[in-house]
Formats: C-alpha cells, sequence, structure tokens
C-alpha cells in the first residue's frame, strides 16, 4: 500500500507540474488542477522525511518530484535579499478598487482620502492603476488631477469609459518622463483590457503595458462560511472556468502585441492569475519576474477572504535589472496591495539598438 501511494503521489505530482503549458482553451479545467501545486510539494516533503525515517528506497520517488517541481517553490517564496543601490526607474502598479475599496462600509469616503494621500506621497516615476475612477465634477474624486497635474506627472495616458464629463472608470498610466507614443492593446468594454505607453528615458526608450486581464467575478465573501462555499460552488467552477479560458486567449493577443514591440517591455497589472498558472508560466518563458528576482515572503498580492492569492505582477524584459521589489502590504485600502520595482540598465537598451541599425 505505501509503495502504491508513493508511487501514484509522484505520477500524479509530475503530471501537475507540467500541465501549467496546457491552454486552458484546450482543457478548461487545467487551472483549477494546478492549484494543488502548492499543497503536493508539501504532502512530497513529509513522504520524503517519512520514508528516510523508515530507511526506505521509495524515498527516491518524493524526492525526484521536489526536484522538478523546484521552480514552484521560488514563484511561492523568497527568502528577503540584500540591497545595495536603490537608485533607478520605479514604477507603482495598483489596482486602486475605483477609489472606494468598501462603499457598504460608512467610511468609504475617508478610505477614499487615505488612497489619494499615499499615492501622492509615493514618488515613484511610473504609476500604472487599473479599476482608476475619474470624476471630474468632483474636487476629491477628480482623480487625473490628484494624482496627475498637482503631483509633477506632467505624462498620462487614461482610457476611461464613459462620458468626458461624467463619472467614469479605466486604466491608467502616469509618467514623469514623457510619453512619445500610447495605445491600447484590447479592451473588453467593461474594467479589463491592456495599454501601453512608449516613455522615452534620457536616450532610451521602453514600453509600459499595464495589463487587467479578465476577471473571475467571484464573490469571495460569500465563501467565508461552509453554507456558502455548498451553495455557490457550481457557479464558482463556471466562473473560474470561464475566466481561465478568456485569460489564455487575451494572453495570445498580449504576447503577439508584446513580441512586435521596438523597445525593452515592462509588463505589470493584475493578472488574476497565480504563478501556477498558464498564464504565469507562458509569460515567465519570455520575460523574468520581479518577485522571484527581488522579492521577499509569499508576496500575497489580494487583501480579501482568499488572502493567499498572488494575483499582482511586473514582469520585464531581460536586458534590465531589478534593484528592489516590494508588495506594500501596509497599504490595505484596496482589494489588492500596490506592488512596486526598481530597475535599471548599463548599456542602451538593446531592442532600440537592433532597430536602429536595420534601418
Amino acid at each position: 500500500m505505501i509503495r502504491f501511494i508513493t508511487i501514484l503521489l509522484f505520477l500524479i505530482s509530475v503530471t501537475l507540474f507540467y500541465s501549467v503549458y496546457i491552454s486552458p482553451e484546450f482543457f478548461p479545467y487545467i487551472g483549477l488542477i494546478t492549484l494543488t501545486i502548492p499543497l503536493l510539494l508539501l504532502i512530497n516533503g513529509l513522504f520524503l522525511i517519512l520514508l528516510l525515517m523508515a530507511k526506505r528506497k521509495l524515498a527516491i520517488l518524493p524526492f525526484l518530484a521536489i526536484i522538478l517541481g523546484w521552480n514552484y517553490i521560488g514563484i511561492t517564496f523568497q527568502f528577503p535579499k540584500s540591497v545595495d543601490n536603490t537608485e533607478g526607474l520605479s514604477i507603482l502598479s495598483y489596482n486602486v478598487a475605483l477609489f472606494a475599496y468598501d462603499r457598504n462600509n460608512g467610511d468609504w469616503r475617508e478610505n477614499n482620502k487615505n488612497i489619494i494621500k499615499w499615492l501622492q506621497e509615493n514618488p515613484a516615476d511610473i504609476k500604472c492603476f487599473q479599476e482608476f475612477y475619474q470624476d471630474p465634477t468632483t474636487p476629491a474624486r477628480n482623480s487625473i488631477k490628484l494624482l496627475g497635474t498637482e503631483m509633477g506627472y506632467e505624462y498620462t495616458y487614461q482610457i476611461i469609459e464613459g462620458k468626458p464629463r461624467a463619472r467614469s472608470y479605466g486604466m491608467a498610466i502616469f509618467s514623469r518622463y514623457p510619453i512619445i507614443n500610447e495605445g491600447k492593446v484590447f479592451d473588453t468594454k467593461r474594467n479589463n483590457g491592456v495599454i501601453f505607453a512608449d516613455i522615452k528615458i534620457d536616450k532610451d526608450t521602453i514600453r509600459i503595458y499595464n495589463a487587467h486581464l479578465e476577471s473571475m467575478s467571484i464573490d469571495s465573501e460569500g465563501l467565508n462560511n461552509l453554507s456558502g462555499l455548498k451553495e455557490n460552488y457550481r457557479e464558482t467552477l463556471r466562473k473560474l472556468k470561464r475566466g481561465q479560458v478568456t485569460r489564455a486567449s487575451q494572453l495570445g493577443i498580449l504576447e503577439e502585441h508584446m513580441k512586435n514591440s521596438p523597445y525593452v517591455n515592462i509588463l505589470v497589472g493584475d493578472f488574476n492569475d497565480v504563478p501556477y498558472s498558464y498564464t504565469y508560466f507562458k509569460l515567465r518563458r519570455s520575460m523574468r519576474n520581479a518577485f522571484e528576482e527581488a522579492g521577499s515572503g509569499f508576496g500575497f498580492t489580494y487583501n480579501k477572504v482568499l488572502f493567499f492569492l498572488r494575483i499582482d505582477n511586473i514582469f520585464f524584459d531581460e536586458p534590465l535589472k531589478i534593484r528592489k521589489f516590494k508588495t506594500h502590504r501596509e497599504v490595505d485600502y484596496s482589494d489588492h496591495y500596490p506592488i512596486s520595482a526598481i530597475f535599471d540598465w548599463e548599456k542602451p537598451l538593446r531592442k532600440e539598438i537592433e532597430i536602429s541599425e536595420e534601418n
């Protein structure tokens, strides 16, 4: 029985470790299955200890499983790293939840003031917002003015849904450096999409992508108790499946756009997918992840009942060097925590040189 369970655990583990490369467009429920990867690593660790204590040769199987799944340990947890230099280009990404995290709470107006104040005091060179709210008719909620022109961000690009003089929401990129080109990769006409801005920094130009991929639209508060879980599990599974498939399709559009970018790319935003997903691993194949390179701890970015999720990320192209990454868990005004990174580079960025040489 021990031999059978150990072999079965090994086969299941290896299968799931490599299933992240299968698109949910072909197997819609694959993203739900891969959520068990951290649990499988833990079980393999326990089996390894028990089998070693029993001096069983079978211990080689959980050992091999841990080796094969070693990447998942690094994307789950990072030990703190020393930071020698924190000078460079600073970037902030934040899903601000329309600047009013809980409108059912009587203190939401105070919450709105707090989040605006924190953002005004944060000195990041480039700020990317998801679920950005704009109301030009109300001084306290005129976000473009409060966070842009009044704070020295001369260059901004916003996708705002709604009438120009009415309350609206969308996505935004604020920059202290000149934006020489901008555009929309795709827009779902709701609250999701991807925009980009080409930003000139001295003699170099980088492209910033601000992404908010398909939301799961799950009522996490409704899952806070057993009865709510039983009542909503079918609908929850349906939404999870739909979200996985839609994000895989959106990722294809985004990757094609980034591949044709003439500049080095930095991709930030709310991806609505955990690190054990097709979306994460597909991006990880061609880009580096800021948390993996310079983060610490678990890096959870979700500020609701499902607190153990890391769904906000910063990815970047290889020529860039990351100096610092931080998840601002002390800033709990939204249902997401802000994340930030500091980059620099020693030589002119590679893609721009290649384009100029070809021309």
